[in-house]
């Protein structure tokens, strides 16, 4: 029963980790903040995969989903 709340809090701390990550790199736009930022997102999809094989919450899924997008997004801009 523990197992999909650590699921649960990985995934949250990977998306915020993420969150900050990218608010930082887009702050500076250091080429290697924003490869940290790419590395970051990276491991917050990774948790949202595992998220999703272990059926956590579909609203949780959906929202992280989202937030992943938008950083992607952002990132994307940043390059530009």
């Amino acid at each position: 029963m523990s197992e999909p709340f650590d699921d649960k809090h990985q995934l949250e701390m990977a998306v915020k980790a993420a969150q900050k990550t990218v608010g930082s790199a887009t702050m500076s736009m250091d080429p290697d903040q924003l490869e940290s930022a790419e590395d970051a997102i990276q491991s917050a999809k990774a948790q949202l995969r595992m998220g999703m094989e272990h059926h956590l919450d579909e609203e949780l899924i959906t929202y992280c989903s989202g937030l992943i997008e938008k950083l992607e997004h952002q990132i994307h801009e940043a390059k530009q």
